[in-house]
């Protein structure tokens, strides 16, 4: 498989030295590998009872506010939600693979505008679902959730004036950004499973009112920002020690990320199918 490099370009392999992009396609694959579980649980899981009208059945599974006896409105829309949630997870996986993009232009197109109209409908519903609905634990995830939401429409806009505009590169840049706050719901689940198995569940609270739970309602979209914003500065105009910096962060956020998944899919997922 082709090695992502900051613009999304395949990285040739005759520099032995390149370990910022070989980092970068193993913390990608580390990526999918979670994100697809995660999208083969939502299939299993909500699409079946969905689609059948059984909403009741999403509440076999521990969930904030999932199906309301009464809130026929409320109820679809959690439906919708969740199941453009499948949808997200698996285009941005696709559209960030180099070789789609240069082979199939059209499938590359065409995934990204069914990607940003899934963003903004998820973002948008994701705070109806908060403010709207009442779906948080506690104020601070509610507000963690919101920052997320925000960013997601942001970032969404500047992808799509990039592209518009055909600035190619600062699309690029900007549609890695988007990925990385819109795999926030994602990342926080892998992130508490990481969590877990190093520390025993440690500064989570019953309620998600802990110390960890506090960080990770910012960390979930922040973290993976801010590791995106310092592989992009790395591979734009980085010194050789940055880059080797960065794509030691990049190993290692990949075999973290690897955990969480596993443990996800243990814990969180598997065990409701």
């Amino acid at each position: 498989m082709a090695t992502i490099d900051a613009s999304f370009e395949p990285v040739r392999p005759a520099r032995r030295a390149d370990w910022l992009g070989r980092a970068a396609t193993f913390c990608y694959l580390a990526i999918a590998a979670g994100q697809l579980l995660f999208t083969a649980f939502i299939l299993a899981f909500y699409y079946p009872s969905s689609l059948s009208g059984n909403f009741a059945a999403w509440n076999a599974k521990p969930l904030i506010k999932g199906f309301v006896a009464g809130d026929a409105s409320g109820n679809l829309f959690f439906a919708a939600h969740v199941l453009m949630a499948a949808v997200i997870t698996f285009g941005g996986l696709v559209q960030l693979v180099p070789a789609i993009r240069s082979r199939w232009p059209a499938v590359h197109r065409w995934n990204g505008r069914l990607y940003l109209l899934s963003a903004l409908a998820l973002a948008l519903g994701g705070l109806w679902l908060t403010w709207g609905r009442g779906t948080w634990l506690n104020l601070i995830g509610a507000f963690g959730i919101s920052l997320d939401a925000l960013l997601i429409l942001a970032f969404a806009a500047m992808a799509y004036r990039t592209a518009r505009a055909r600035r190619f590169a600062d699309h690029r840049r900007w549609a890695l950004r988007l990925f990385a706050v819109a795999s926030a719901v994602w990342f926080m689940r892998v992130g508490y499973m990481a969590w877990g198995i190093a520390s025993g569940g440690a500064g989570i609270g019953k309620a998600m009112d802990g110390p960890f739970d506090i960080f990770l309602a910012f960390a979930n979209s922040l973290l993976p920002l801010a590791v995106t914003e310092l592989y992009l500065r790395a591979g734009a105009h980085g010194t050789p020690a940055a880059k080797t910096s960065v794509a030691a962060l990049l190993g290692v956020s990949g075999l973290v990320i690897l955990a969480g998944s596993a443990g996800a899919w243990m814990m969180m997922w598997s065990p409701y199918l």
